[in-house]
């Protein structure tokens, strides 16, 4: 915890009130650290940043990709259909008063929204690197996917098995309808490949057990 909050006082400028600063990341913290989260936990945050900072230089404004991070799913209820935009209007709150200047925070706010989509326009360097850790996980190995279907599974518990197949075999048939899953090329050239394979298997998974009981 102690190493995330320094990575949230070094993405902030030097100018941000420290007390400020540190109820604000101890505020998204307990934000990630919900009980009803089993997959958009403070282990997710962390990867996310991890990649970003491997691939800082690809990124335009580093920084403001690092704060989206934090705010884009720092709201997230499985039962709200808003939890981006409401990421992003809490971004938009919390970051003016921590001295981040009106253009960063429009641009964090831009990224955080763009989570809904994950379909950065080309050229956007920003948005791809942010979009390019958020679905990382996708080009995991099988046993780390799989426990990352589990988990979002257990976030929508409150779903019956037929009716969470349905959504999730959207979102799968909209993951793979998009022209490319990264954007940043060099993640695009390791992950891509792999990511789809990983999301054939689970739709091909899904509508066999589906098939089995009858359910189209």
């Amino acid at each position: 915890m102690s190493d995330l909050l320094g990575a949230w006082r070094d993405a902030l400028p030097a100018s941000a009130p420290p007390l400020v600063a540190a109820k604000a990341g101890e505020d998204l913290l307990g934000r990630w650290g919900e009980p009803h989260r089993a997959y958009h936990t403070v282990e997710h945050l962390a990867a996310v940043l991890a990649v970003i900072e491997e691939n800082a230089d690809r990124a335009a404004d580093p920084n403001a990709v690092r704060l989206a991070a934090w705010f884009h799913d720092a709201i997230y209820d499985p039962l709200r259909l808003d939890n981006e935009e409401a990421s992003a209007l809490l971004a938009e709150h919390m970051l003016p008063p921590l001295g981040v200047t009106p253009d960063v925070v429009a641009e964090v706010g831009r990224l955080v929204r763009l989570t809904a989509s994950h379909d950065a326009l080309p050229g956007d360097r920003n948005g791809g690197l942010l979009m390019d850790a958020d679905l990382a996980i996708l080009a995991a190995p099988p046993e780390e996917y799989r426990a990352y279907t589990l988990a979002v599974r257990r976030e929508y518990a409150h779903l019956d098995d037929a009716v969470f197949a349905g959504g999730r075999s959207g979102v799968l048939q909209n993951l793979l309808a998009l022209p490319r899953l990264f954007h940043t090329p060099a993640l695009r050239e390791r992950w891509e490949d792999v990511a789809r394979a990983n999301l054939t298997a689970e739709l091909a998974g899904i509508r066999m057990d589906l098939g089995r009981t009858g359910v189209s």
